[in-house]
């Protein structure tokens, strides 16, 4: 059966694009059907204002359903940081229905709301930030939020609020009266039971579908709701589907469709060039989203927004989220910057993990490494090279027959010994254990599963089997908390035999996907504990990389940061590692869409992101794989990996020329690996993304909303990697007026504001640095990320027309939690002003000492002086050797010999 399955598989994956056939569309899911049918209108709901009840952290009120007399119970929340939560349930459902846990990081705060008015029409709640409010419409329902006069979000506004109460099915009715309750709502196809291709859905529960729209007035640009090949900006889905959010396993996936991938998370960023806002839609369900582009004086909501702003022609978005179960359960997020947003999500999901520094380094990967003397040629083929390189990586065929937690006894014999070679090189490796065990009554793993009955059951509650990479598989039910704790138990040193510290693991497959499933996925009837697998598809993927990740933890006692990569991932999984865009091709459309790929991914949270270098699908040309190391090398997860059936493309394979491009490309990564340090941190502590659309720090800016073949690094790094076949020159879009920027390999200077036309030849990638900043860089290259941490620095100052610049630099031992257990670490801010460089604690409280010190300083915008000077943090005074290149105005001050880590001065005359 095995061979056959893999035959099968291959024919698969050697189809030029996705079998759209195996993936529904809107048409074909009845819930997203039945709700698509309802149009914009008059809404059956209304608010029963005289059930309100006010406490000091919540405010409840029920709403009717005018056609079937089913209630529903409103909460209202206003929570700390400008935030308010909405949910919705039913006030009395036949049984419980599914709220997601584990996603929050806490029970997030609440804030008082006070009642400022109230009629038979509604009610008027004080939200008590800057005059925003919450006006609660009775008959239809409807709440919006406004701040002053203006209208910051409408919820029902078009009327689509939707809440399918869960009900006896009519056939097993008794009583006429019970007939008579349930006469208005007539069964529709695909209500309790469903069909797709040989599958079938058999809905025990019935319908239970959600939905709910939300309008911003003055809005024209939304974002997020990763994972899509597609666009930065979203599109207006009217005429076609929905953008779906349902993890799928969809092998050489489309460019430009709005078809399910890997990951779903439910965040919509809106934006303009007054505020910045975010919804949150906490379901892990499958979900649609409709987005519709109008104008104000076209919708239900309109009319108002006519009288108030004076116009007709105020842009419009609308949002319509559809979700096959669950409850509505919403944050919105009023910012109203940006960076606001951020935070404010943040507080509810958790920051991006902050990574070990060796994991910001390249990563070598295909499938499969043969045996250990193939691991050996590889890692000394980066030292024969001259190329950095931190991990190399091992697929699935490592294992003993796919089962995982084991290793081949034939190529892996000895896996101790590959994994000490590499440490003695200061290298790691990440070997895959993948979310499917084989069935087998020989597996250690299979037999401990199913005795503690942990594998997901199906409908009649025997255990789910599915085909997957060993053939016959069960599936762990990682919704079990006590199942993650044993899957992590699995990971200590004696427990997975072979491993070592420098080991890691990827998590691939765990969507999760089942080749002989529907959608080649579970089935939805499937059960977890008491809970359908339609409930909580979306959140097994984060579940598996949260039990892989606490594993890691607890192996080294809670001391070492994990790396765990995922392919399915949710809401929150950002706390737990890294992602990648999944079984991308070789071709340029992947190369250029791997950025707003990431982008949207880092507006949600998601920072360490990734796609596979040179594609993993296909054979890329030499040029398309030049390229796209020279891309990857600017993208936060830089890994190459390719599939098995591809040459194999180890980047020495295609000429001396291009092996020193690349060369050149990674080099650039390692020399810059403080610079991505300090941002991940930056990122931990804050939630802001390492990867950024411009707009975000340029939200007054509408030049900069539909960029997406360019990106910020932090808020100090442009780059626009070439990603176009046979490219002469690309345009570069220079934000800020007034700002200038630096060419990162020239030192020329480039007013913003502007777009600019930059030559190009095979060794260009073209980065620009802002003036006003300071980024630090290590520029001696050596095999690994370890082998430098005690390098020296050297400090980029790029001055702005005010003759101003500053930065940070952040050292830590770069791969334990001491940072934050024990405070050691050392932030220091970097100053440029009036000719003075000055280098001040932010930390004065922490403890650590660093090796390192500031070997040298390139002051780009700089004037001549006559003599520099270094104070030092003793007081005592020396002179600083320089040279200045008058025709690029660039002053490299040398070896001021300070350490990294002290307090000092330095004085231009």
């Amino acid at each position: 059966m095995v061979p056959l399955l893999v035959a099968l598989l291959f024919l698969c994956l050697g189809a030029e694009a996705v079998d759209r056939s195996n993936f529904k569309t809107c048409e074909q899911s009845s819930f997203c059907k039945r709700q698509r049918e309802l149009k914009p209108g008059q809404s059956p709901y209304r608010a029963l204002l005289d059930t309100l009840e006010l406490s000091d952290s919540r405010i409840t009120l029920q709403l009717i359903n005018d056609n079937n007399k089913v209630r529903l119970l409103l909460e209202l929340y206003r929570l700390h940081g400008n935030m308010t939560r909405v949910k919705i349930n039913e006030l009395k459902p036949l049984k419980p229905r599914y709220e997601v846990p584990d996603v929050l990081i806490t029970d997030p705060p609440t804030e008082p709301m006070t009642l400022v008015a109230q009629d038979e029409n509604g009610l008027v709640l004080s939200l008590g930030v800057d005059e925003q409010r919450v006006i609660v419409s009775a008959r239809p329902f409807r709440l919006d939020i406004v701040e002053g006069p203006t209208v910051l979000l409408s919820l029902n506004s078009r009327g689509l609020l939707t809440f399918e109460h869960l009900r006896l099915r009519k056939d097993t009715l008794r009583s006429n009266s019970s007939q008579k309750l349930m006469k208005e709502e007539e069964d529709k196809p695909g209500m309790w039971e469903e069909t797709f291709k040989t599958h079938s859905d058999s809905k025990p529960n019935g319908p239970s579908s959600i939905s709910l729209d939300f309008s911003f007035p003055g809005v024209d640009h939304v974002y997020g709701i990763p994972e899509h090949a597609d666009t930065l900006k979203l599109r207006n889905t009217d005429g076609g589907d929905p953008y779906r959010l349902y993890n799928l396993d969809v092998f050489q996936y489309e460019l430009h469709n709005l078809m399910a991938l890997y990951g779903a998370v439910p965040v919509i960023i809106s934006h303009n060039t007054e505020r910045t806002m975010g919804i949150f839609w906490l379901n892990a369900a499958e979900t649609w989203v409709d987005i519709s582009s109008s104008t104000a004086g076209k919708t239900v909501f309109g009319k108002m927004m006519d009288f108030v702003q004076g116009s007709s022609e105020v842009p419009q978005t609308d949002v319509r989220w559809i979700s096959e179960s669950g409850i509505i359960d919403v944050f919105v997020l009023l910012g109203p910057t940006p960076n606001d947003v951020f935070a404010q999500y943040a507080s509810l999901t958790g920051t991006q993990a902050f990574p070990s520094l060796s994991t910001l380094g390249y990563h070598q990967c295909r499938w499969n490494y043969n045996d250990k003397e193939d691991v050996k040629t590889v890692d000394e083929g980066f030292d024969k090279h001259d190329i950095p390189c931190d991990f190399i990586w091992l697929d699935i065929e490592h294992t003993d027959g796919k089962r995982y937690f084991t290793w081949d006894p034939h190529k892996f014999a000895q896996p101790k010994e590959m994994l000490q070679g590499l440490m003695d090189k200061k290298r790691k490796m990440v070997a895959i254990v993948d979310p499917h065990i084989k069935v087998d009554s020989g597996y250690n793993i299979n037999n401990e599963i199913r005795s503690k009955s942990f594998y997901v059951k199906t409908k009649d509650g025997a255990d789910y089997e599915g085909w997957c990479w060993p053939g016959n598989s069960g599936y762990p039910d990682f919704t079990n908390p006590e199942m993650r704790a044993w899957w992590a138990s699995k990971f200590a040193y004696d427990q997975y035999e072979g491993s070592m510290e420098n080991l890691f693991i990827w998590n691939d497959m765990n969507e999760p996907s089942v080749f002989n499933g529907p959608e080649v996925t579970m089935h939805k009837d499937a059960l977890h504990g008491s809970w359908e697998h339609r409930d909580v598809h979306n959140i097994y993927g984060l579940y598996v990389q949260k039990a892989t990740s606490e594993g890691l933890i607890q192996r080294s006692g809670g001391v070492e940061r994990p790396f765990v990569l995922t392919r399915a991932f949710f809401a929150g999984s950002q706390r737990y590692g890294a992602v990648w865009t999944g079984d991308n091709a070789a071709e340029w459309g992947h190369l250029k869409i791997s950025i707003p790929m990431c982008l949207s991914l880092g507006l949600v949270g998601i920072s360490f992101c990734g796609a596979d270098v040179g594609g993993f699908f296909k054979h890329p040309s030499t040029e398309l794989l030049v390229r796209w190391y020279q891309a990857g090398a600017y993208q936060p997860f830089f890994r190459a990996h390719a599939h098995l059936d591809t040459p194999r493309r180890e980047p020495w394979l295609f000429g001396p020329d291009n092996t020193a491009l690349i060369r050149e490309a990674v080099r650039q990564r390692y020399a810059l690996l403080p610079f991505w340090y300090q941002l991940f941190y930056n990122a931990y502590r804050t939630g802001q993304p390492v990867m950024r659309a411009l707009w975000v720090e340029y939200p007054k800016e509408p030049a900069t909303f539909v960029i997406e073949d360019e990106y910020l690094l932090g808020k100090d790094l442009l780059v626009h990697p070439v990603t176009d076949e046979g490219a002469k020159g690309v345009t570069a879009y220079l934000p800020g007026k007034g700002e200038i920027w630096y060419d990162v390999h020239t030192f020329q200077k480039h007013k913003g504001a502007q777009n600019l036309y930059i030559p190009v030849t095979m060794s260009s990638i073209p980065v620009f640095q802002r003036g006003g900043s300071i980024i630090s860089r290590k520029n001696r290259v050596r095999r690994s990320s370890t082998c430098m941490e005690n390098d020296p620095y050297t400090l980029y100052v790029a001055l702005s027309p005010q003759g101003t610049a500053e930065g940070e630099i952040y050292i830590d031992d770069f791969h334990t939690f001491n940072f934050e257990k024990e405070k050691q670490f050392i932030h220091r801010h970097l100053h440029f002003s009036d000719n003075t460089l000055s280098s001040n604690n932010l930390a004065p409280d922490s403890n650590f000492s660093t090796a390192a010190w500031i070997e040298k300083v390139i002051i780009m915008g700089a004037t001549q002086p006559t003599s520099i000077s270094l104070i030092a943090a003793d007081g005592t005074k020396s002179a600083v050797e320089f040279e200045f290149d008058s025709a690029a105005s660039v002053l490299t001050l040398r070896k001021p010999g300070v350490n990294a880590g002290a307090d000092w001065t330095v004085l231009l005359q």
